[in-house]
């Protein structure tokens, strides 16, 4: 049985490992929070799309406690923290990738508001779209989506794109001069698959083919281009240091 105090721990330590490859994360996820206050709503119903453990499901929840968040994600292991951890979340183990997943959240209203940190970079550019076009259907008129990620320029400006790196590679060598650099993504997961705790979800997501095989959809291009597509009347950048941005995209 997974317990909470469990869960909290591994949540800690993946919070602690993404830091190593976004130590402003923290930053990022207060932005895109100060985004979803400004909606106006103390009560906003959110969509936060391939939610992990709910690490920004929980951050959102304590800041705006009346919000109504509904997590999303394909990872049985990822879920499982995540429902031990917080259980006054609402987790639904779906694909983002596969179309109708917005038919099983049981939405009663139009959503304020669609997050996402760190994971919509793993799908295609053909199912981003797709996905994108679903999300605009269960969005309310002016309803946003957030979505923080590594969003390379495009290839038509090199010399920003090289600069937007260097200045993300900059700020982590700064971070982690002094040695104290978390484990890597790989290590976090070859960790908790090692803890006997986990088999169970660990067999549920090997057989799930949860696994990630890198970013499928990096370059901020793709994004723009599919939620323009989708129908979102305005896409911008909200917050951005280097390469990694806070898109915002007004249905």
């Amino acid at each position: 049985m997974l317990t909470h105090d469990a869960a909290q721990e591994w949540i800690a330590r993946w919070d602690r490992q993404q830091e190593g490859y976004l130590p402003d994360r923290e930053e990022r996820f207060t932005v895109l929070i100060d985004a979803v206050e400004a909606l106006g709503r103390p009560d906003p119903l959110v969509i936060d799309l391939g939610c992990g453990p709910g690490s920004l499901s929980a951050r959102l929840v304590e800041r705006l406690p009346q919000a109504k968040v509904v997590a999303v994600d394909a990872d049985p292991l990822l879920l499982g923290l995540g429902r031990a951890a917080y259980p006054h979340l609402t987790f639904h183990s779906l694909d983002l990738r596969v179309p109708g997943w917005s038919a099983s959240l049981g939405l009663d209203r139009p959503a304020d508001a669609a997050v996402s940190t760190t994971a919509l970079h793993w799908i295609s550019e053909p199912e981003l779209q797709t996905m994108y076009a679903e999300l605009a259907t269960v969005l309310r008129q002016g309803g946003v989506l957030l979505n923080g990620d590594h969003l390379d320029s495009d290839d038509d400006t090199p010399a920003i794109g090289r600069l937007e790196r260097a200045v993300h590679e900059r700020e982590t060598e700064r971070v982690f001069a002094n040695g104290g650099r978390p484990e890597d993504w790989r290590e976090w997961w070859d960790a908790i698959a090692a803890d006997p705790r986990f088999a169970e979800l660990d067999t549920a997501r090997t057989t799930a083919g949860a696994s990630h095989h890198g970013s499928e959809s990096h370059l901020l291009s793709q994004h723009v281009e599919a939620l323009r597509k989708a129908g979102f009347a305005e896409v911008g950048t909200l917050w951005q240091r280097g390469n990694n941005r806070l898109l915002c995209a007004v249905r």
